[in-house]
């Protein structure tokens, strides 16, 4: 089992907006099959105004095919629309599960 972790900063004042972009897309994944998302935002972290999102995937394979997939699906690329205008950067992280 593996753990996705998305970090994003997102620009001041763009927290929410990302937040509720990321539960849509979370209804939106789930019914397509994936794992339940995580969505948590800082209370205390390295940067102000930082969401983290974590989704636990039984196969990396699977979690890439199902990304690419998820790119030609019109709802999912409605759900991610104007993402870019929300954050300044971040990274993603995969742990295993031990």
């Amino acid at each position: 089992m593996f753990l996705i972790r998305g970090i994003m900063h997102c620009k001041p004042g763009k927290v929410r907006a990302m937040v509720d972009k990321m539960k849509a897309l979370d209804a939106l994944t789930e019914s397509m099959g994936w794992g339940k998302m995580r969505v948590m935002t800082d209370f205390c972290a390295e940067r102000y105004w930082t969401v983290v999102t974590e989704t636990e995937v039984p196969n990396l394979e699977e979690f890439m095919e199902k990304s690419r997939e998820s790119m030609k699906d019109p709802k999912f690329r409605a759900a991610m629309e104007g993402y870019h205008d929300l954050v300044v950067d971040g990274r993603r992280e995969i742990y295993v599960i031990e």
